[in-house]
């Protein structure tokens, strides 16, 4: 059981359990609910759009990720130019997704 859905501008596959870093997210207590889902696998081989669907999760944290380094150069030019980036995330776990009036929790 899976479901794909969309965050941040991105698009990830949960599953009941797994521990997914997505975009950072604002959130007062510690449960997310996704309801921007864009498909749901209920059974192996098979994929469908619910009517209606929602993903829960719980946060776990918030971090950092690893420095990625820009270079720019121009040969010739005598122009180079070295940038580092890291970005923001939130680690959050998937407690349950609800598709349709069934739902599939995480097994303990």
């Amino acid at each position: 059981m899976y479901a794909v859905i969309r965050t941040g501008g991105k698009q990830y596959r949960v599953a009941p359990g797994d521990v997914v870093k997505i975009e950072t997210i604002q959130s007062e207590n510690q449960t997310v609910e996704f309801s921007d889902v864009l498909a749901i696998s209920g059974e192996p081989g098979t994929i469908a759009k619910p009517s209606a669907a929602k993903v829960t999760a719980e946060i776990l944290g918030e971090g950092r990720g690893d420095k990625i380094l820009v270079f720019h150069y121009k040969r010739k030019k005598q122009y180079k130019k070295l940038q580092g980036h890291r970005q923001n995330f939130t680690e959050v776990r998937i407690k349950a997704i609800e598709a349709d009036g069934v739902t599939y929790n995480a097994a303990k």
